[in-house]
């Protein structure tokens, strides 16, 4: 089974509801009918009729929920809790209630805050700031978390490399440019998100342009720093540092440039140390190694929602679909 085929297994064995808010793209109702069909999670869709009807032309819905904010009885319930969250900053009741049937991620947010879902997948027609400003506001970030951040999970054919060529490249999607501090919480929430998908333990590896002081740099620095904040922090994280990319993997490479480390040469979790190195590294693997590439998947946020790359398909919708599932488990 590949690696998206277990995930999905895992997903089925206890179903969860996830909500995706893109009614005015084709890719939401085809990895929808998708999902539905393979069984792994049951999906609604937010959406008008008029909407339902140009942009899920063709597609099988049966077994899809489609809800209507114009028209739910629960709309009234968001309005009033999104008062309640937000009023301090100034929201009412015109506001919000013009806010959730305007914007549909809003309103995915408020279904998971309520509970009347359990996760959300969106971005696919959004950016990733679009995506995550609303859970930011409504959801928060999960307690004992001081940082949302994002993640690639890298599956490479024929890799002999990680987990059997199954990686997670953090932070490749959101934190632009991490300090010391929160390039460790980076690394614990991966090694746990890797651990959690993956079944395996993370071995996390904190990348630089330098392994082991080769070079001196203040991007060095910030990088060995952060080693020393993260087993201050979390004695109990698998990780070292700082290594350059093919010390972290290649275990003939990691013996000859820093012996004696417990994770040079035998990474499956890389921390980058920052959003350029970690955004071409995903790109690079996923395009020249024809790696697959699920996310960039979230974690930090109090409930499970993941942020997609516009330019997804359907099947990356339905492979982002089933990690959320799992990590909505995760949260029983």
């Amino acid at each position: 089974m590949s690696f998206i085929d277990v995930i999905k297994e895992r997903a089925a064995k206890s179903k969860k509801t996830i909500v995706l808010p893109e009614s005015m793209d084709a890719r939401t109702y085809e990895a929808a009918a998708k999902v539905v069909k393979e069984g792994f999670a049951d999906i609604i869709i937010v959406g008008s009729p008029e909407e339902v009807a140009k942009f899920g032309a063709g597609f099988d819905l049966t077994g899809v929920k489609v809800v209507d904010p114009a028209t739910s009885d629960r709309t009234a319930a968001y309005i009033d809790k999104l008062v309640e969250l937000r009023q301090k900053k100034g929201m009412t009741p015109e506001a919000a209630k013009e806010l959730l049937l305007k914007d549909y991620l809003y309103y995915g947010v408020m279904m998971v805050k309520m509970g009347d879902a359990d996760g959300m997948v969106s971005g696919a027609c959004h950016s990733t700031a679009d995506t995550l400003r609303p859970c930011l506001q409504i959801l928060k970030t999960k307690p004992g978390t001081k940082l949302v951040s994002a993640f690639f999970l890298m599956v490479v054919p024929d890799c002999e490399y990680g987990a059997n060529g199954t990686f997670v490249f953090a932070d490749s999607g959101l934190v632009q440019n991490p300090t010391s501090d929160e390039l460790a919480s980076i690394a614990n929430s991966s090694a746990e998100s890797f651990e959690l998908l993956v079944g395996e333990e993370a071995k996390v590896a904190l990348l630089s342009h330098s392994t082991k002081g080769s070079a001196k740099h203040a991007d060095v620095t910030k990088v060995t720093d952060a080693l020393a904040l993260a087993k201050e922090q979390f004695p109990n994280l698998n990780v070292d540092g700082e290594f350059q990319l093919d010390a972290a993997i290649v275990p003939s490479v990691g013996a000859s440039k820093a012996p004696g480390s417990p994770i040079a040469g035998k990474a499956n979790v890389l921390v980058f140390p920052d959003l350029d190195a970690g955004n071409i590294g995903y790109k690079l693997t996923q395009r020249l190694a024809k790696a697959e590439a699920y996310g960039p998947v979230t974690q930090g946020i109090a409930k499970p929602v993941n942020d997609l790359s516009r330019g997804c398909s359907a099947d990356d919708i339905v492979g982002v679909v089933a990690i959320t599932s799992v990590q909505c488990q995760a949260q029983d």
